[in-house]
């Protein structure tokens, strides 16, 4: 049996992990204290379109006694990388591969870095949340996910035979670094143009917002060309289909955090990808602009905080 880690319990954490346990895998969680409580007391509750399930899991707080896992599973938002990749170290043998399940490309440079030769990448696509009392949620019957090795080698049988189960549509994938790309171009225009008219897209478009959507994904897309990574006619495609959408409900993860209060991945997503068009010498005027909007955001957010934090003390 395969002996998986997966680092987060929420809602894609929660529901990978579910899936595996429903298969009878091996799962440990590593989450932060207040996660682990609500798992150790609940269990993982989870629910989709095709199943509800309950599971008493293993949850643990750090690593410190650990053995070396078979695969670790990082599903955890960009901001906790930093703290997370030193906390991996106990359960990181030569064998282990890591899988992260994050948006952009820094992370695996980052990992990489770490554990050299055993990072993975992957590609999940699910539409999940945590409801008000903690159950992971899946909201579609979509849930896919893809892996690769961005060095062009293969992914350990073991780790394949682990990840194909019910309810997980799983691709082996040799051109997974195109993949990660195209992903990152898509969710950052998104970004670039809910986030800097605060809205959705039916709505930008409807207040006369096409040229800028259609500048921004032009934008972006320029950055993964310069950087060898050109997008796909299809990826092309599907961005336009899903950012110019008359109607739309569609706002980016980026702008839904941005309105929740929630930790940001503007660095991750919009900051590595503005800073690669300042070195490769390409404009990027509308996502420059976005950046300086979270950031402004940013530390308005956190001097309010600390003045909310003197005010109590």
């Amino acid at each position: 049996m395969t002996r998986i880690l997966i680092v987060g319990a929420g809602a894609t954490g929660g529901a990978l992990g579910a899936r595996l346990l429903d298969a009878g895998q091996d799962v440990t969680f590593l989450v932060r204290e207040r996660r682990a409580a609500e798992l150790r007391e609940n269990g993982l509750r989870f629910r989709a379109p095709d199943t509800a399930t309950r599971h008493r899991v293993r949850a643990v707080t750090d690593l410190a006694d650990s053995a070396p896992f078979d695969l670790v599973v990082l599903a955890v938002k960009a901001p906790a990388l930093p703290a997370v990749i030193p906390a991996l170290k106990p359960a990181v043998g030569p064998g282990t591969r890591l899988l992260p399940l994050l948006n952009g490309m820094a992370h695996l440079e980052a990992l990489e870095d770490a554990f050299p030769g055993q990072v993975l990448g992957g590609l999940v696509k699910i539409v999940a949340t945590l409801d008000e009392d903690s159950t992971v949620v899946q909201m579609t019957e979509l849930s896919t996910l893809s892996i690769g090795d961005p060095r062009g080698g293969t992914v350990p049988e073991q780790i394949v035979r682990a990840l194909d189960t019910a309810g997980i549509g799983l691709q082996v994938a040799d051109d997974i670094t195109a993949r990660l790309w195209e992903k990152w171009v898509f969710i950052a225009a998104a970004g670039v143009i809910t986030c800097l008219f605060r809205g959705t897209v039916g709505d930008i478009l409807a207040a006369g917002g096409e040229t800028s959507i259609l500048d921004a994904i032009d934008e972006c897309e320029q950055v993964a060309a310069a950087s060898g990574h050109p997008v796909s006619g299809p990826g092309h495609a599907q961005s336009l289909a899903l950012l110019t959408e008359p109607g739309s409900g569609f706002t980016s993860s980026l702008y839904r955090d941005l309105e929740h209060g929630d930790p940001l991945e503007a660095e991750h997503i919009l900051g590595d990808l503005a800073a690669r068009a300042s070195t490769l010498g390409v404009s990027a005027p509308l996502l420059d602009a976005a950046l300086l909007q979270l950031r402004t955001h940013h530390r308005a957010a956190a001097r309010a905080h600390a003045s909310a934090q003197e005010a109590s003390a």
